[in-house]
């Protein structure tokens, strides 16, 4: 283990490397942010004394002080509009939506100013702006509180859209996304915050909007990003039980898509399957589909298939089970790719 490195204003010690939550990563990412620079902003609704519903931003405020951990009223269209400004002013603020179903308030700012402004100004004005959203089902929430809203964003130019998966991912990609010049919305996996990983902070991953190889295989090709990535993982340590390699991939980025490692794998295997908890329509997986029927067609060995949510609202908590991709509905996709 690397010598341990003193935290700020405490006297305990935070080695380089250890083992973290995805939330604790996420919490220490946005902290090396802010001690790397002081335009580093963050603002939100109970983000300062509480440290957040899901406590990422734990700390901050007593660390940084309240002009740069803002808690702010509870009104997202105010949190994005003022964070235009800020970044107008040469700061680099990045808002957490406290849930994913709030971030609807907000959404006209995001497509109609944030997204545009780069654009509009012919490039002089720059938008530095990060929003998290944590996003995704499975905790027992209740209604605007389990949405899987990255679609409309990924679909709207302007905007970059990175989803987490892992404590390593959420670490550096904070990081990635609050130096980068354009607005990012930053998609957390709320289901997963307390899942934990070895991380080691001396050791800087690829690009921000690159998807990566996590399993190698030869069956089938499966990817998925954000909370469903684990469910992948998963399925593909039961599949290897029965001699079936499967190759994950964690697109990681949903805009700029990073394909080429899904086109590699899919005229490796001729086959895909894809996994997300958002419904079908009009979706991340729809674009997925129609991209890598373009460019493999000739490598396909059976139709691509999809395993999401349903076109149907978020369902209540006791439902929850039912609508969300599961190990068996992966596992029962692969089958039917393999034509059994």
């Amino acid at each position: 283990m690397a010598a341990p490195t003193m935290d700020r204003d405490t006297e305990t010690t935070v080695p380089k490397t250890q083992k973290v939550t995805i939330g604790k990563a996420l919490n220490l990412g946005l902290r090396a942010a802010m001690e790397a620079d002081p335009k580093v902003l963050v603002m939100g609704e109970d983000v300062g004394k509480l440290g957040g519903v899901f406590r990422v931003t734990d700390g901050l405020q007593k660390d940084f002080g309240e002009q740069r951990v803002i808690d702010t009223p509870l009104a997202e269209s105010g949190i994005i509009g003022t964070a235009i400004g800020l970044a107008l002013r040469g700061y680099r603020p990045v808002c957490e939506i406290q849930f994913d179903g709030f971030i609807f308030p907000g959404f006209d700012q995001i497509v109609s100013q944030l997204a545009k402004l780069h654009y509009r100004s012919r490039g002089q004005l720059k938008i530095p702006v990060v929003v998290r959203v944590p996003f995704g089902g499975g905790i027992g929430a209740v209604e605007h509180h389990s949405e899987s809203p990255e679609s409309y964003f990924a679909h709207t130019a302007g905007l970059k859209v990175v989803a987490c998966s892992n404590p390593v991912d959420a670490y550096w990609m904070i990081q990635q996304a609050i130096r980068c010049d354009d607005p990012v919305l930053f998609f957390e996996p709320k289901q997963r915050y307390h899942e934990k990983a070895e991380l080691d902070t001396t050791v800087t991953p690829g690009p921000l909007f690159a998807s990566r190889v996590l399993r190698k295989g030869s069956s089938v090709t499966v990817a998925a990003y954000g909370p469903t990535v684990k469910t992948c993982l998963d399925a593909a340590a039961a599949a290897a039980e029965e001699g079936l390699e499967l190759e994950v991939i964690d697109l990681r980025a949903l805009s700029p898509l990073d394909l080429g490692p899904v086109f590699e794998s899919v005229r490796r295997t001729g086959r895909l399957v894809l996994v997300s908890e958002a419904p079908p329509e009009a979706s991340i997986t729809s674009e997925i589909t129609t991209r890598v029927q373009e460019e493999c067609f000739y490598s396909l060995e059976a139709p691509i298939l999809r395993v999401t949510g349903f076109d149907t609202p978020y369902p209540a908590s006791k439902l929850e089970d039912d609508f969300l991709p599961d190990l068996d509905r992966v596992l029962h996709a692969v089958e039917r790719s393999l034509g059994w």
